[in-house]
């Protein structure tokens, strides 16, 4: 299954992405560098295809052709991405912490 890398929300990609698909939920674009398995922080250009052309924004639609939309445990180890249940218990921890159980 894959995910939206903007809202996170699980999406059944069966076929080929098209440049001009939305996300469902959340209306991002879904054939974006973020969200294509590809996509790596930190390397040349972000991305692990060394014949990829730069593409400047990585979270607009683009034409490249080497995408391919990333496996969502994939996606959420590279760029860090957590559940927003995972966030939200984060968040009451450090607060909790902050303040003390009340």
């Amino acid at each position: 299954m894959s995910s939206c890398a903007r809202c996170g929300k699980e999406i059944s990609v069966a076929r080929r992405v098209s440049r001009g698909e939305t996300c469902p939920h959340c209306g991002a674009w879904l054939h974006s560098c973020v969200n294509c398995r590809f996509y790596s922080p930190g390397r040349h250009n972000d991305c692990m295809e060394s014949e990829a052309e730069l593409v400047c924004d990585k979270e607009a639609s683009n034409f490249c052709d080497f995408f391919a939309f990333a496996d969502s445990r994939i996606a959420d180890l590279k760029t860090g991405r957590t559940s927003p249940e995972d966030r939200k218990k984060k968040a009451r921890d450090a607060f909790d912490k902050l303040f003390g159980d009340s």
